[in-house]
């Protein structure tokens, strides 16, 4: 496990996840919610996703977390682990509603 794809619903933990597993592992984690949302929740365009994920990818070891559908080929594809969390939408949203309040 040196390149980790972690995907899944909204809320499900995939941060969380991956920042644990990168710790343990000694795996630097990305979390493209971060490096897609500039402030003011301004998101990049597609072609930014693609070319940041396409350089992500060529490192050694990662691990990367979120959804992003018109990007996910370029993480699956480069993977050798894919991590899919697949939880229950009453437990997401509840933890939406949570963060929300926090």
């Amino acid at each position: 496990m040196k390149k980790i794809a972690v995907i899944g619903s909204g809320s499900s933990g995939k941060s969380t996840l991956a920042r644990k597993l990168g710790a343990l592992l000694h795996i630097k984690a990305f979390h493209l919610d971060v490096l897609f949302w500039k402030p003011g929740w301004v998101g990049v365009t597609k072609e930014e996703q693609r070319l940041v994920q396409s350089e992500l990818v060529k490192r050694k070891t990662w691990i990367i977390d979120g959804n992003y559908g018109g990007t996910m080929d370029i993480r699956l594809n480069n993977a050798d682990t894919i991590i899919f969390l697949d939880m229950p939408r009453t437990i997401c949203a509840y933890r939406v509603i949570k963060r929300w309040i926090q």
